[in-house]
């Protein structure tokens, strides 16, 4: 129940992407909020600071993710060949986007040497600082990257849909129940 299996998505696999969906979704609310404080908002800095603690666990689970899924087996996509070709070059989009925001996010956060925060547990170190103009280059690659991702995901989203409703195949109830594909 915990592994992924040809025909079917396990626990980790379940729990690691609808939590990132939940984050994904609540972080992009959170970030476009954010840029509408002003410096005597009682939130201009708790809001960072919520975002990069939260960015910076979200980057780790990926990683994870990104892990787990090189080790387990992938359940058998569903549809026509077009179909199972653009699903797979989606899966690759969204990571390469999720990495891409969160690294740039980074280094938004890291630009003047200062390491990140993340709620005041660990410190992750600024590895890379003082490039030239690092925050505005990485914070226009952040805005435009995060707002791409959540377009992917809308579309992945709207394909798991068109599968589950009128395809009428497993592919949304297999990504929510690790025993129902485990029954056949």
């Amino acid at each position: 129940m915990w592994r992924n299996t040809r025909s079917g998505w396990g626990l980790v696999s379940i729990t690691l992407h609808w939590a990132s969906a939940v984050v994904i979704v609540g972080l992009f609310i959170l970030g476009w909020w954010m840029t509408d404080l002003s410096y005597y908002d009682a939130w201009y800095n708790l809001a960072p600071w919520w975002h990069r603690s939260i960015g910076m666990l979200l980057l780790f689970a990926t990683l994870l993710r990104v892990l787990w899924r090189l080790f387990q087996p992938t359940p058998v996509a569903h549809g026509s060949r077009m179909e199972r070709v653009a699903a797979h070059l989606g899966h690759i989009a969204l990571y390469v986007l999720l990495l891409t925001v969160m690294v740039s996010g980074y280094l938004i956060s890291t630009a003047k040497g200062r390491g990140i925060g993340v709620f005041d547990w660990f410190e992750v170190p600024a590895f890379f600082s003082n490039l030239p103009d690092q925050a505005g280059i990485a914070g226009e690659i952040h805005w435009y990257s995060a707002v791409a991702l959540l377009l992917l995901a809308a579309g992945h989203t709207l394909a798991a849909l068109k599968h589950h409703i009128l395809d009428r195949h497993d592919t949304l109830t297999r990504m929510l129940n690790p025993a129902r594909t485990r029954r056949r």
